[in-house]
């Protein structure tokens, strides 16, 4: 075998503990299938910290002993971006990332990464929470509030979370093609794999809930039987509202018409169907769309491939 690729995790205390261990599997089960990583966690001058659980995190050496690395990867933390990043973890991360061929942020990490100059004159993703955070703090990096990760040349950047899964297979396939990163994914459980450009949450879940009764009842009705009849005046009539009074209220709360929503409640309802494994035929039935032509539209709008291709590359189960 030849020598092991070297992927150097940054940590620091109040280090969210899935954005360190969630990669840290995916490279570790890797191995099981014929990779050869070695994952090796640092921090800015070598101690141990605490993650956001409480629990400690033993720290192997100081971001200034890395030497050569494959991949320099920066967890995030909740720490961020309520509070600064230290001038001590921004050079922390800027050593590792001159140490790597390649260098990646894990959901608030994207912060230390801008704090070190490393994603000016970038594209970069980070928690859509914070996506707007990010880029009135530093407009020199190009941000994608709803990006899973993005890659813009050597510098990876991921959402939330288990976004960092994510960016990890998409590095695993890299370097071990597809067929591997498959394996990783299965053994796992997990997709292989949401595209970067893949929405970080369900475009239904963008809006804040409705204050008033009548819409929060009439938003809960249509998301338990997306199939129904939901014409304006349906709606209305199940409100007992106006027409007019029904659209400025979905105007007003949730910033979007009544039509739009059924619309996202539907295609939120046709991937939750796909990803189970319905048929098209079944998922455009059981969603509302009435027909796979229908469905098919939507998708395209929306994802820009037909449900069948988003099946093959994002469900989670087949039906036998």
């Amino acid at each position: 075998m030849g020598r092991a690729q070297r992927v150097g995790i940054l940590v620091f205390d109040g280090v969210k503990l899935l954005d360190v261990a969630g990669p840290s599997e995916v490279f570790s089960e890797a191995n099981r299938f014929g990779a050869d990583y070695e994952v090796t966690l640092y921090s800015a001058d070598g101690r141990d910290v605490a993650s956001s659980t409480g629990m400690r995190i033993g720290v192997d050496a100081a971001a200034a002993d890395t030497g050569p690395l494959e991949i320099a990867l920066v967890a995030g933390g909740d720490v961020f971006p309520t509070h600064p990043v230290s001038p001590e973890l921004a050079d922390a991360a800027r050593l590792m990332a001159k140490q790597a061929r390649r260098t990646a942020s894990i959901c608030t990490g994207a912060f230390i990464l801008a704090a070190a100059g490393l994603l000016d004159g970038r594209r970069a993703t980070t928690h859509w929470q914070h996506a707007r955070t990010l880029a009135r703090a530093h407009p020199a990096i190009e941000v994608a509030p709803d990006a899973i990760y993005v890659e813009d040349g050597p510098i990876f950047s991921s959402a939330g979370v288990t976004a960092g899964i994510d960016l990890a297979l998409a590095l695993v396939e890299r370097d071990h093609g597809a067929g591997l990163a498959r394996d990783v994914a299965r053994s796992l459980v997990v997709f292989l794999q949401r595209p970067g450009g893949q929405s970080q949450f369900s475009p239904s879940l963008r809006s804040a809930l409705p204050r008033t009764s009548p819409l929060r009842q009439l938003c809960d009705t249509i998301a338990a039987s997306p199939a129904g009849d939901y014409s304006l005046a349906s709606l209305a009539a199940m409100a007992n509202l106006s027409p007019r009074h029904l659209t400025r209220l979905f105007h007003d709360e949730l910033k979007t018409t009544p039509a739009r929503y059924v619309e996202l409640i539907r295609f939120d309802t046709a991937k939750d169907l796909l990803d189970a494994g319905h048929s098209v035929t079944d998922t455009a039935l059981r969603s509302g769309y009435g027909s796979p032509e229908t469905l098919r539209r939507a998708f395209i709008q929306h994802l820009g491939v037909s449900p069948r291709a988003y099946q093959q590359r994002f469900r989670s189960a087949i039906r036998k």
